[in-house]
């Protein structure tokens, strides 16, 4: 495997936790614009963006196998948690 397929397979590999992070951020400055507000988007971004990583190999590793449900369902709850986190909504 060369340079540019192992990149491509990388990117391949995060893009799931790139767009849950993106999503997630945006989706909360549009419904807890309040509490969004004062936290901005790279960090919220990024914070999720490595609990996501982090998630998907976790799952590789414990499944043995990249792209399972479960992998993809754990990535939704562990960054939806450290966004809930992050925002300290428990607050109100």
């Amino acid at each position: 495997m060369d340079l540019l397929l192992a990149l491509n397979h990388l990117l391949n590999f995060t893009a799931p936790a790139l767009a849950v992070a993106v999503l997630l951020v945006a989706c909360s400055h549009v419904f807890m614009r309040k509490l969004a507000r004062a936290h901005g988007w790279i960090a919220p971004i990024a914070i999720n963006f490595v609990v996501g990583c982090c998630v998907l190999v976790a799952g590789l590793v414990l499944l043995g196998r990249d792209g399972r449900m479960a992998t993809y369902a754990g990535l939704a709850a562990a960054c939806a948690t450290s966004q809930w986190l992050l925002l300290r909504a428990w607050r109100g």
